[in-house]
């Protein structure tokens, strides 16, 4: 059965750093995009940071300079290092997998997705 299986995260202080880690089954199409997503009580989720097979990275604003994503193809794991955290940053972390190689925006075009790792950042 194909899955993503997350680890890491918790709680953090304000400029603190966290990695969150994803391992996909070998099932995973390997060549397809892989992003981390996150989320605030109901609101929509909203893409943190995406790469493709290649290494090409597309990152929000809100965490450019600060949070650095990368995988390991030979390894099916994806991982996001978190730093100088701030409240902001308080949320639902998700990883994902594309529906191909191309990474978007849209949460709609990911169809595999972990299970979810909170992160809490306190002042």
């Amino acid at each position: 059965q194909s899955q993503l299986l997350q680890s890491g995260g918790g709680p953090v202080e304000v400029g603190g750093s966290l990695t969150l880690s994803c391992a996909a089954s070998k099932s995973i199409c390997s060549s397809c995009c892989m992003a981390w997503y996150r989320q605030v009580g109901g609101k929509e989720r909203e893409l943190v940071s995406a790469i493709s097979k290649r290494g090409n990275t597309i990152y929000a604003d809100s965490v450019r300079g600060r949070f650095t994503i990368s995988r390991d193809n030979a390894k099916n794991t994806l991982h996001l290092q978190m730093n100088n955290l701030s409240p902001e940053d308080t949320a639902m972390y998700y990883c994902a997998r594309g529906f191909d190689h191309i990474c978007y925006y849209d949460s709609k075009r990911y169809n595999f997705w972990g299970q979810g790792t909170q992160v809490a950042v306190s002042s």
